[in-house]
């Protein structure tokens, strides 16, 4: 395909940026092929990951040249209309801020837009139609959205506080030294069972997505390299320490002569003895394994929903091995800068 002229650094970087933090779907995949042709991706290949055609991947990069961001995000209306005062919207920050929704006879600690709602309501007779107001007021209270997270019964905090002791000093030294390469590791099933996530759409449209009933796997190995965000999935049979082993080389072979720090959980298939006796050859490969049952401290977790997210959410996959190819393949051409305790990627 003809090539155009390349994207400067700064573009670059404001692109991975959108895709990093990007709420709207349809938004991350512009950006998403903009980034794809400046690396001269195919746009047959550009159209499987991002579900855009050619002529529209050229108008979006024409867009984002010639007005930057704004020229690839939907246009969003002003603020909605406000129903409480001035001095009502000072109560209801300085009543956020001090107090939980159980000085206000629920049984919960945190807040959600419900309660807020019933709260206002109670004390103002305001009834909001839309979420957003609640929103506004969050966000002038300083708060920010967080989904629960899931918390293993068995986990110890006290080990993974210890872990986190010890682990620092190690990684800082790694960090500082630009022969060491940090990676971290972790396996998934992708499955061709439709998985499902919430979409906007006008009103009176619903949604339909076709479903599987047959359910057919792939597994996914995943490196993240913490200095550079670079993601290195492998998409394979199963799970073992033979095809682990495999895939160690594969990455050896990436980073050659490179120290490499490797963290990753105590999964049997890396404890296995065909693992060990690699790792023992290579003895510029020293391992941490991450605390049992805190699968949250390790970000290539995060890697695997951004993944999904992108690619296989609301997706009907008729096909598992080309959905699993693509799923690789955004994950090898995209940029993940997640944290690793305090460190940060490309840092």
């Amino acid at each position: 395909m003809k090539r155009c002229l390349k994207l400067t650094a700064e573009q670059t970087s404001e692109l991975q940026g959108l895709i990093e933090c990007g709420d709207d779907v349809k938004e991350v995949r512009r950006a998403q092929a903009i980034l794809l042709v400046n690396d001269e991706y195919a746009y047959r290949v550009i159209e499987e990951l991002t579900r855009f055609k050619e002529r529209a991947v050229l108008v979006f990069r024409q867009r984002y040249l010639r007005d930057g961001l704004k020229g690839i995000i939907h246009k969003r209306k002003g603020s909605p209309k406000r129903l409480l005062s001035r001095d009502q919207r000072s109560e209801i920050i300085k009543l956020l801020m001090e107090t939980t929704p159980k000085d206000h006879g629920c049984a919960v600690d945190f807040w959600t837009t419900t309660i807020l709602s019933q709260v206002i309501k109670e004390k103002y007779g305001v009834a909001y139609k839309t979420k957003r107001p609640f929103y506004l007021l969050f966000e002038e209270a300083r708060f920010t959205f967080h989904k629960p997270g899931k918390v293993y019964e068995k986990r110890d905090e006290e080990k993974v506080k210890m872990w986190k002791d010890e682990v620092s000093p190690r990684l800082q030294e790694a960090f500082d030294d630009p022969n060491t390469v940090i990676l971290c590791e972790d396996e998934m099933i992708l499955s061709s069972q439709t998985t499902f996530q919430k979409i906007w759409l006008k009103k009176g449209e619903y949604p339909k997505i076709e479903v599987s009933n047959t359910r057919v796997n792939k597994s996914i190995y995943g490196f993240l390299n913490m200095k550079t965000g670079q993601c290195h999935a492998f998409m394979r049979e199963r799970q073992n320490m033979l095809i682990t082993s495999e895939i160690l080389k594969e990455i050896r072979a990436l980073y050659p002569g490179k120290k490499i720090l490797l963290l990753w959980d105590g999964a049997g298939w890396h404890r296995g003895s065909v693992v060990q006796d690699f790792l023992k050859e290579d003895d510029k490969i020293k391992t941490i394994y991450f605390p049992p049952y805190s699968p949250e401290e390790n970000p290539q977790e995060h890697v695997w929903k951004k993944g999904r997210s992108a690619v296989t959410h609301n997706t009907f996959i008729h096909d598992i091995k080309e959905a699993a190819k693509q799923f690789v393949d955004f994950l090898n051409v995209s940029l993940f800068p997640y944290k690793l305790l305090n460190f940060t990627a490309r840092s």
